[in-house]
């Protein structure tokens, strides 16, 4: 975590105000002193190559950054510690580490505008902030990573968690470039004109005249569940539940305009005129990401639903006049993960230059595109029925060497213990729960129901494990993706015009990340360097996790004034 030439330097709080020194892999501060909140911008503009020590980034940044100042490094305590209290290989011997439970709080709730405020007098919930339990447990995560076994890797996973958090940040800060009025138009297109408050859009009043005349029942309550359900039995449609897939099954007049309905109130309570109101005052989107908040380190989101956007929204994802989107999607991410990870050198030629399943598809080994993808999901997610399961087997003997590795990753799911991805992120040991379930159908004279239950909770955490390892390795991936990205924009210089001066948003800069997809959003004039940027950085992606393995990670790229596709 710590190297020679590396200047590192702490912030936290103390006596009710902001702290700064100088810090060592020991803990050891030096050069401290008091810095007023109005004084910590400067400060930080001053040393541009101090890598930032702090508990957490979403409690420091976001004002970092309102007042146009940009972190280029930084240790954050609490993701680091999540991955370290939990990861194989560290030892035992971090059991001090394990024991500091205060740094297992969750990370603090946003204010109103989606940012945390400096936790100066220590009432907000969350992790410590005092800058001597920052150093104490700088002190404790650097003497884990030294008595770890693979130490590089957690080094790296750890860079690549803390950059993360500064990407997520700064894509709140700078914000998704956003048309209200493509919205408004696409909202009045699929409900009809935005109605008065308390009223229902014309065609989801329409479409719900159309579900009670279908009925037969012109009282029908079409957003409670439990009263839809008597409804509908009323009406002669059995159905336990109101799910598309259930619902689709009956032939009956109601089922197409219900089925619309609920589309139609999906999109009104999740993203209607409330939601554009809320989280698009402006021209900017700004949804709180939430780096980490997966358990496969996946990114989770507390505020705007931003990893939940309909496709049907992607027109309103509009460029600013002089600038463009530079959209890149990953094709096939996760099955090119498996490959890579396995060392499965057949599956990777199947991937190279190319769509994946339909490399599967020209070397034989399945008919069609879709029997392929339906196949490597299968295996992926351990589908047992259906026509994944019946696929699977002909990549087992295609792929013997990328399918044993997540069946083996399963295997060690079933049996209560722990997988890890390529960095060291390791899956949460089996709950108390699980463990009893099993415990209890090991006892002499378990009868055949308890019996039952043990085994499908062990193929259920098998699942879980299989997808483990390549989802969270996937998900490395991308942290990698987006850190190197990140690097090469802040490089380039400031725009000639567009976006206001305030050290993200006044050059090409990161906008969007969904998984596998991210969105550049660019000065014209900085179009080729940002696409350079994004292909660049996922090729030295692919390096920093594989070394020189031949898999390559294919970009799905295009440069336009929307992100929605052609």
């Amino acid at each position: 975590m710590t190297s020679p030439r590396a200047r590192w330097r702490a912030v936290g709080r103390a006596g009710g105000g902001i702290r700064l020194g100088e810090i060592d892999a020991a803990g050891r501060l030096r050069d401290e002193r008091d810095a007023r909140a109005a004084d910590l911008a400067a400060e930080v503009a001053a040393d541009p190559e101090a890598r930032w020590v702090w508990s957490d980034t979403g409690s420091w940044y976001p004002q970092l950054l309102a007042a146009g100042v940009r972190v280029a490094r930084c240790h954050d305590l609490r993701l680091c510690h999540a991955i370290l209290r939990s990861s194989v290989l560290v030892g035992d011997d971090a059991s001090t580490l394990r024991e500091a439970t205060a740094w297992d709080e969750p990370p603090p709730e946003p204010d109103g505008r989606g940012q945390a405020l400096f936790d100066l007098d220590g009432s907000a919930a969350g992790v410590p902030h005092d800058l001597r339990e920052v150093a104490a447990e700088f002190a404790r995560q650097n003497a884990a990573l030294e008595g770890a076994s693979e130490p590089a890797r957690l080094r790296l996973l750890l860079a690549a968690e803390s950059a993360g958090a500064l990407v997520a940040a700064e894509m709140h800060a700078a914000g998704v470039p956003w048309s209200r009025g493509v919205h408004d138009g696409i909202l009045t297109q699929a409900l009809g004109p935005r109605p008065r408050t308390g009223e229902l859009p014309a065609r989801l009043a329409a479409l719900a005249e159309e579900v009670r005349a279908a009925l037969g029942d012109a009282g029908a309550s079409l957003d409670s569940q439990p009263r839809l359900l008597r409804s509908l039995h009323r009406a002669g449609v059995f159905v336990d539940s109101t799910s598309r897939w259930e619902l689709a099954r009956h032939e009956h007049p109601v089922v197409a305009p219900l089925l619309a309905y609920k589309k139609a109130m999906r999109l009104l309570t999740a993203n209607g005129w409330a939601w554009m109101d809320e989280w698009i005052p402006r021209d900017r989107f700004r949804p709180v990401y939430v780096p980490g908040g997966v358990v496969t380190g996946r990114w989770a989101s507390s505020g705007g639903g931003a990893l939940q956007l309909p496709r049907l929204l992607r027109p309103a994802v509009r460029a600013d006049p002089g600038w463009r989107l530079v959209v890149a999607d990953v094709a096939q991410l996760e099955p090119r993960i498996l490959a890579a990870m396995a060392g499965d050198l057949a599956l990777a030629d199947a991937a190279r230059g190319t769509d994946l399943y339909a490399g599967i598809v020209s070397r034989g080994i399945l008919p069609t595109r879709q029997d392929a993808k339906m196949a490597l999901l299968g295996a992926m997610y351990g589908a047992t029925t259906g026509d994944s399961g019946r696929l699977v087997p002909v990549l087992r003997r295609a792929y013997p060497r990328a399918m044993g590795l997540v069946d083996a990753a399963a295997r060690t799911g079933e049996s209560g213990g722990v997988v890890r991805t390529v960095l060291g992120r390791s899956s949460p040991r089996p709950s108390e729960a699980w463990r009893d379930v099993q415990s209890g159908a090991s006892d002499e004279g378990a009868d055949e129901r308890t019996a039952a239950a043990a085994r499908s909770f062990a193929r259920e955490r098998g699942r879980f494990t299989r997808n483990f390892i390549v989802q969270g390795t996937a998900a490395e991936w991308a942290l990698a993706w987006l850190a190197d990205v990140r690097t090469r924009l802040a490089a380039l210089p400031s725009a000639t015009s567009g976006s206001p001066a305030d050290g993200v948003a006044d050059r090409a800069h990161l906008a969007f990340f969904l998984h596998d997809e991210i969105i550049v959003h660019t000065p014209e004039e900085q179009v080729d360097a940002a696409v350079a940027a994004v292909r660049d950085a996922a090729a030295t992606a692919g390096r920093l996790l594989f070394g020189g393995f031949p898999i390559d990670f294919r970009l799905d790229l295009r440069v336009s004034e929307s992100a929605d596709k052609d």
